[in-house]
């Protein structure tokens, strides 16, 4: 493959102005829409010789066969712009976002004569106002019920409707007092049309004044022996109060803010949305990404603001994030032109909103990790992920079986390794296996010697046939029952033996399967940075497509082996922090961790002197010595 591409522009012929660009197929296609404050700069990391692109750029790069770009004022209208052909052309390269599920609404038709009330998961009604999205369709409904008690709207469907138009007869919902009846002439259009207004003004808001004012007229009429409409009002602060207990109190009162939070890796993010109005959140929303190029992550905010809000749906003044975007001033700009108000972007450090922040990230990572485990156990994604897996490696048959091995240590010290297997695509949480290294001069070193320890138990001799004089490598167990009790855990050969990493690693594994005259198995690994798959001997990685299914099954194995071997070695670490403090006199487990949390590390705690020990709390001058002198014998 030529290093240049043909339709590659002239440097001087791009304008360093801000503009928009677009790659175009052969067939006239919009394969990416972008924008750049200066284009020049920025399409020239397009036509980067190949060989340094990222792999999913340089598959975008060699698929398109033309380049144009429009130049325009400011970084704002760049914004608009890029925003206005993304939707119209869906670019295939582009971040493409998809609901991680069909979320409910509680939806008032305004556009109506009469406005209704109704649960839908139907977005776009014309001139309807849309409150949520709610996590459970019940919620909705129990929203309404609670709503409908304080403001008696119509909620019948049209067929209805019109039926109660011609008999002028009300409804069942009216007959019960559930609704004013405005199609039988109980009430009149601008009254049934004012009663809307407030219902839908405090869905908006959930502003207290109404409570306020409800609880007053209650009062007055008590006052003036008004029983009925005392009752009445008595009934509707009581319902309004229990739509406010329906939402769980995060902020002060009258803050509104949309918060995202993001997590990603290097082939999906998930962003998940609370929506917080007047303190209390009062929806949620989740998203799932397959990012096609190499995206950052104020690129993929940049992407979700024009995800998320468009003229039926407007920003609040206030917009948390996980980070500010590099062009947070363009993009302000854009928001506060779609709201018609000012917008600010803040990226939450500390206090209240961090707070939510973290517990948004969490449920990002929730969503991330449940998307993953759905698309590889899914039964028909899950065989095809196999079988390409096995077409992408040239395997004789499918991987049933596959092992996955990840090395883990803090600088060097309490190395461990991890096994985990994947039968059928599937956990079999049963078989996984941890490692303990003594000694190692690097993680290839490791690698080698987990395999050779692992694969001594599927040598061609068994080891009963000379217990005395076990194979290399082999554990050094007398007892015969022992050892084939220690084999039955490992006797299965596997199909596919994968190690997180990428050509040094595999030269190591392949070193330890040669001398264990296994044979029948392939091996492989996987580079995290550009997720390319590595055989033995070979100069070029085997490429995956990005969002196939035969990748994420074999990023989901390397990540559960990472996450494997992460646990074992913390749990290691702790003991051994526990043993060496442990060890001193008067240094119970309260005040261990009371050091642990002061110096945030063992190593820290002992380069500290004898005075900083000494300010700990619980720690006197005394003890602080002992310390000090155990930490360094």
């Amino acid at each position: 493959m030529s290093d240049a591409l043909s339709y590659r522009p002239k440097t001087g012929e791009i304008p360093t102005s801000p503009g928009v660009y677009r790659f175009r197929d052969a067939t006239g296609r919009i394969l990416y829409v972008g924008k750049a404050k200066n284009l020049r700069a920025r399409l020239s990391n397009y036509f980067a010789p190949l060989h340094s692109l990222h792999e999913r750029t340089r598959r975008m790069v060699t698929t398109a066969t033309g380049v144009e770009w429009t130049v325009v004022g400011t970084e704002v209208e760049a914004l608009q712009l890029e925003w206005m052909w993304i939707n119209e052309f869906d670019p295939p390269f582009n971040v493409q976002f998809k609901d991680d599920k069909s979320y409910p609404y509680l939806a008032v038709t305004l556009g109506d004569e009469a406005p209704r009330a109704l649960v839908t998961r139907t977005e776009g009604i014309k001139g309807a106002r849309y409150f949520g999205p709610y996590p459970k369709v019940w919620a909705v409904h129990e929203t309404i019920e609670l709503m409908l008690k304080a403001f008696p709207i119509r909620t019948c469907n049209n067929a209805n409707y019109k039926r109660a138009m011609q008999s002028g007869k009300p409804c069942f919902a009216g007959q019960i007092g559930r609704c004013f009846g405005p199609c039988s002439g109980l009430v009149s259009m601008e009254d049934h049309r004012k009663i809307v207004n407030e219902f839908v003004s405090f869905m908006g808001s959930h502003d207290k004044k109404l409570i306020n004012e409800l609880t007053q007229e209650m009062k007055d009429a008590a006052s003036a022996q008004q029983y009925e409409i005392a009752g009445k009002r008595r009934d509707q602060v009581r319902a309004l109060n229990a739509v406010l207990e329906k939402s769980a109190v995060v902020l002060r009162d009258n803050v509104d803010i949309d918060l995202f939070a993001i997590e990603q890796d290097e082939l999906a993010a998930a962003v998940q949305l609370f929506i917080v109005r007047g303190g209390r959140i009062r929806g949620v929303r989740g998203w799932m990404v397959d990012k096609e190029l190499d995206v950052t992550m104020s690129e993929l905010i940049d992407s979700m603001m024009q995800t998320a809000y468009n003229h039926d749906a407007l920003p609040p003044r206030e917009i948390v994030l996980p980070e500010l975007p590099e062009d947070a001033e363009a993009l302000e700009a854009w928001l506060a032109d779609l709201a018609g108000r000012k917008v600010r972007l803040v990226a939450a450090q500390r206090g209240e909103k961090a707070a939510l922040l973290v517990t948004a990230s969490n449920n990002a990572k929730q969503a991330l990790m449940l998307y993953k485990t759905r698309r590889s156990s899914d039964f028909v994604a899950r065989s095809k992920a196999l079988e390409d897996i096995q077409d992408a490696l040239e395997m004789p048959d499918a991987p049933l079986r596959m092992e996955c091995y990840d090395v883990s240590h803090l600088s060097g010290t309490n190395i461990v390794a991890s096994m985990v297997v994947f039968e059928d695509g599937l956990p079999r949480k049963d078989e996984y296996r941890r490692f303990n290294i003594p000694e190692s001069t690097d993680d290839t070193d490791s690698i080698y010697q987990i395999l050779t320890r692992r694969l001594a138990y599927l040598k061609p001799d068994p080891v009963t046939a000379d217990a005395s004089n076990p194979a290399p490598g082999a554990p050094e167990i007398s007892d015969i029952g022992q050892v084939e009790q220690k084999r039955a855990k490992f006797k299965y050969l596997p199909n596919l033996l994968i190690v997180d990493g990428g050509q040094p690693q595999v030269a190591a594994a392949k070193r330890a399967l040669a001398e264990s005259g296994v044979t029948g198995i392939q091996l492989c690994g996987i580079a995290k940075r550009l997720e390319e798959i590595w055989l033995p001997d070979s100069d070029y990685p085997v490429i995956l497509p990005r969002n196939s299914d035969a990748l994420f099954l074999i990023q989901r194995i390397r990540d559960e082996a990472h996450r494997f071997a992460i646990t074992h070695q913390r749990i290691r670490r702790k003991k051994d922090i526990s043993s060496i403090l442990g060890e001193i006199a008067g240094l119970g487990p309260a005040r261990v961790k009371v050091l642990l949390q002061h110096f945030g590390s063992v190593a820290r705690l002992k380069v500290a002197s004898v005075a900083e020990i000494a300010d700990v709390r619980g720690i006197g001058p005394v003890l602080a010595e002992s310390i000090y002198a155990h930490l360094r014998a």
